[in-house]
């Protein structure tokens, strides 16, 4: 079994989920593990799937800069997590970190 496999689960629920391509399964670990690499003090927070959105996992670094991906569900997200070697949380039970907003009104400030 595969990596890729072992992570995001079999191709049945792959395609429930929204994520059947090997390429988008690939590109979602790529990226995740390149922000990771390029940023100190990573965390991840698991969101739920919502009416609209499946589960997704937002990584925020120290400097509160993040990035949110499309994860099959929590349990993937957990698992990616620990391969990526960050503490996950549910973001239900803890929120976002602080650092994340602060972050965003500097970007929304620098942009205006």
């Amino acid at each position: 079994m595969s990596f890729l496999s072992r992570i995001f689960g079999s191709k049945q629920t792959d395609t429930a989920a929204g994520t059947a391509s090997k390429e988008a399964r690939a590109e979602t670990v790529a990226h995740l593990k390149s922000f990771v690499g390029q940023h100190e003090g990573c965390e991840a927070f698991i969101e739920p799937p919502t009416r609209v959105t499946q589960t997704t996992m937002v990584v925020v670094a120290d400097t509160g800069q993040w990035t949110r991906r499309r994860i099959p569900d929590t349990e993937t997200a957990r698992k990616v997590a620990k391969q990526l070697g960050i503490p996950a949380f549910d973001v239900n039970l803890s929120g976002y970190p602080s650092r994340m907003r602060e972050w965003n009104e500097r970007e929304r400030k620098g942009r205006g």
